[in-house]
């Protein structure tokens, strides 16, 4: 997952950076600063974000491009 696919993640579900963290159990920094590039957080915790993301409804394109949608039935 790439920082410019978790903000759009968050932009389809609605959810602030804060309410990320909540539902990943990481600290608002962590994504922060995943999501600005100011550093490469852990791989541990780039999964941990994901799998967040796709518990809350959302499905990541990364074959043929890079992009997210909304997981098929919650369309």
């Amino acid at each position: 997952m790439s920082p410019e696919q978790c903000r759009a993640a968050r932009g389809l579900l609605d959810l602030t950076q804060d309410e990320l963290a909540g539902l990943a159990d990481l600290s608002s920094t962590t994504v922060r600063c995943f999501e600005t590039r100011l550093r490469h957080p852990k791989r541990s915790n780039v999964v941990i974000l994901r799998r967040a993301l796709e518990a809350a409804g959302v499905e990541f394109l990364d074959k043929g491009g890079q992009g997210v949608r909304f997981s098929r039935g919650r369309e």
